[in-house]
């Protein structure tokens, strides 16, 4: 071998560990945030957080980036999560005010609020939440009867522990936000209790089923009843005007009548004589006879005196004279019919 080969061997071997060294940089010296992560970096130290996606450049062997998700992550309570299902008694028995156990199972929703804190506040964020959940939650749960956590309590239980777990992280400040818990299952540790239970919810579902079908109800009948109602006024209030009118017509036809018996009394009293007996005896015909030049009329009854004229015709020849005297007698009888009336009616007006 020549010295010239020898150094040429050497050229190459070095080009190629510049190479190298030169990609082992570049590699270092590259990160990629991706959509939903943000990186923290360290240097000397000293932590900084990068939220903006993409590639980034680092000074190699010097800064340390650590990539953290930002995505909701979920956390089992009571049972074990692993798609068996099973539970933990350690966890979930609990026992409640009214002195009773009873297995309730959550879910808890949480994501980093904090890359930093995450990182460096604490060495175990999610043992701390876990440890954090449990307490509230058998709090709660210790201050709620057996049958409010089984049927109808369940959203304020909830509701309860959020709000106590979400101070009590702020407080902490691991770096953790709590998004939602929520009771997966809830039931007495025995079947025997277990079928009441389940009996006591199917009639409190059937409670509700029934007043809601009432409340339907209602909603349906109640405006009907007040559009009828409101009818039924209107109704009332066009008679009230109705009658207000009508008197007020025959207010005003007394007034008229009133004004023109100022102006001649006698001749409307005649005249409310007449109307009067047309009124108490409408069938009845009459004639007036004001004949005789004196200021007394007659009222003169024809119709029975024809009839009995047909009577006295239709009789044999035998009773001719009687019927030619009842006839007179009636004349005579209906003439002092007629004083008598005139008298009366004299007497009435005066």
């Amino acid at each position: 071998m020549t010295e010239k080969s020898v150094k040429r061997g050497f050229r190459i071997s070095n080009i190629v560990i510049a190479v190298a060294v030169v990609l082992l940089l570049a590699f270092n010296a590259v990160y990629i945030v991706q959509e939903q992560e943000q990186a923290v970096v360290v240097t000397f130290g000293r932590a900084s957080v990068v939220t903006t996606p993409g590639p980034h450049i680092k000074l190699p062997f010097i800064q340390n980036v650590t990539i953290v998700p930002m995505v909701i992550n979920g956390l089992s309570i009571g049972y074990s999560g692993n798609g068996a299902d099973e539970s933990v008694y350690s966890e979930s028995l609990m026992i409640t005010s009214d002195y009773n156990f009873v297995n309730v199972d959550f879910f808890l929703e949480y994501k980093v609020s904090d890359p930093e804190r995450y990182l460096f506040a604490s060495a175990n964020p999610e043992s701390i939440l876990r440890n954090l959940a449990l307490s509230y939650i058998r709090d709660t749960i210790g201050l709620h009867g057996v049958d409010e956590i089984i049927t109808t309590g369940k959203n304020e239980i909830q509701a309860e522990i959020k709000e106590k777990l979400t101070t009590r992280l702020e407080e902490e400040d691991i770096g953790l936000q709590l998004i939602n818990i929520t009771i997966q299952d809830a039931e007495p540790p025995t079947d025997a209790v277990k079928d009441a239970f389940k009996n006591v919810e199917t009639a409190k579902q059937g409670k509700e089923t029934a007043i809601n079908t009432a409340r339907k109800y209602e909603s349906e009948q109640v405006p009907a009843a007040r559009a009828q109602e409101d009818a039924i006024l209107k109704e009332a209030e066009a008679q009230k005007e109705a009658r207000i009118n009508e008197a007020k017509g025959q207010v005003a036809v007394f007034e008229a009548m009133y004004q023109e018996y100022t102006k001649n009394p006698q001749m409307t009293r005649q005249r409310m004589y007449y109307e009067a007996m047309e009124d108490l005896l409408p069938n009845l015909k009459i004639v007036i006879d004001s004949e005789g030049g004196g200021a007394t009329s007659k009222i003169l009854p024809l119709e029975p005196l024809i009839d009995l004229g047909g009577q006295s015709t239709s009789q044999p020849s035998s009773s001719a004279p009687q019927s030619t005297a009842q006839p007179q007698t009636t004349q005579d009888s209906s003439n002092a019919a007629d004083s008598s009336a005139q008298e009366e009616e004299g007497t009435t007006w005066r």
